[in-house]
């Protein structure tokens, strides 16, 4: 007769359970003057270490892999009116084949299919028109399939870059100036990473954020082999989850590529024994999803809490996340739901920075 298990049951989690309180002030709104200055939470044991990130190198080994996500946010962010004078705001979300792109859209009354709209990124002058073309991506989705008309036939990116604007996360708050968006000169350079190359994201893979030349040549001086992958943020990294049972969320999706290249790194290190570091939640999700499906290519709404397996990743730099958010339960699942939380209130009694311009941590992976 076989004897019982004597393994506790796994913790059934639910939405509550990822909720803390946050100062607002903690709530960064501009980034430090240096990049790897900000600070560095190191998680990696029970006992949290503060750090500065230009540290990082110091902590990794020779072998390591360092994973980035190299997608370029783009200027996304539009404003203009209807042909009643109606004004409006769209965001792309998607660039599509051609001149036709996916977007959300903030209006008093939606205009018709067919409508036309000029875009003019509230700068007043020029701009461009616009159609729509139906809802995305059915009759009855929440999106809105758009095709831009550019006076030049330029592109969808050609016309965001001359007449869009850095779509910024709601919580960080800038001077309104009449009907333009709130970004200001220095988000041009510092909501993108040093390495932004893909053009496509609506918002920036922000722990990547902390690197810049000086830590890169350091981290290559050491021996860290570098790789990329490139997955498209999506606004739904922002959209809250609203059910308390986690199993009734519905994942958001997005965009993401493997090279070739990057796979020859990640077996090269897996051979010689280093350690897979993601830099940022993006990154794991687009590893993660790669391992379980064998895509290298291709859209992606992997939902991980805790719970879940990791395949690819040992240690992950993460920037600190909103109460409630999908990201709170990844890093749960990573390294430790008891762990992380602990991490959290520890970061708020030293006063770390929060959110896309906030500071940083350094984990390890939970072996059970």
């Amino acid at each position: 007769m076989s004897q019982p298990s004597s393994a506790a049951p796994r913790r059934e989690f639910s939405l509550s359970d990822f909720d803390f309180e946050l100062p607002e002030s903690l709530i960064a709104q501009h980034p430090v003057a240096v990049r790897s200055a900000s600070r560095l939470l190191d998680g990696r044991n029970a006992t949290p270490v503060d750090r500065i990130f230009n540290g990082l190198p110091e902590l990794l080994q020779a072998g390591d892999l360092l994973v980035f996500n190299d997608t370029r946010v783009l200027k996304a962010r539009l404003f203009g009116e209807k042909q009643s004078g109606g004004k409006l705001e769209i965001l792309v979300e998607r660039v599509l084949q051609g001149n036709e792109v996916v977007a959300h859209m903030r209006v008093s009354k939606k205009p018709l299919v067919g409508g036309r709209m000029h875009l003019c990124g509230g700068l007043g002058g020029g701009g461009f028109d616009a159609i729509l073309l139906g809802r995305w991506p059915d009759e009855n989705g929440p999106l809105f399939h758009v095709a831009f008309h550019g006076p030049n036939g330029e592109t969808p990116y050609e016309l965001m870059e001359r007449h869009g604007h850095l779509p910024l996360p709601p919580y960080i708050e800038r001077q309104q100036n009449g009907d333009t968006d709130p970004d200001e000169e220095e988000d041009s350079e510092r909501y993108q990473t040093v390495f932004a190359a893909n053009p496509g994201a609506v918002a920036a893979p922000t722990a990547a954020l902390h690197f810049d030349d000086s830590v890169l040549q350091r981290l290559q001086e050491r021996g860290v082999e570098r790789a990329s992958v490139t997955l498209h943020v999506g606004a739904g990294t922002f959209q809250p989850v609203k059910t308390e049972s986690l199993a009734e969320h519905v994942m958001h999706s997005e965009w993401y590529h493997i090279p070739l290249a990057t796979l020859a790194a990640l077996e090269r290190c897996r051979q010689r024994g280093g350690r897979i570091v993601a830099v940022g939640t993006t990154t794991v999700r687009t590893l993660e999803s790669w391992a379980r499906s064998g895509n290298t290519t291709g859209d992606t709404n992997i939902f991980i809490t805790p719970g879940y397996e990791y395949r690819m990743v040992d240690l992950l730099i993460t920037n600190f996340h909103l109460p409630k958010s999908t990201l709170m339960m990844l890093v749960s699942a990573f390294a430790g739901y008891e762990h992380i939380m602990s991490l959290y209130q520890h970061a708020i009694r030293q006063q770390y920075r929060f959110f896309s311009y906030g500071d940083s941590m350094l984990l390890a992976r939970k072996r059970d």
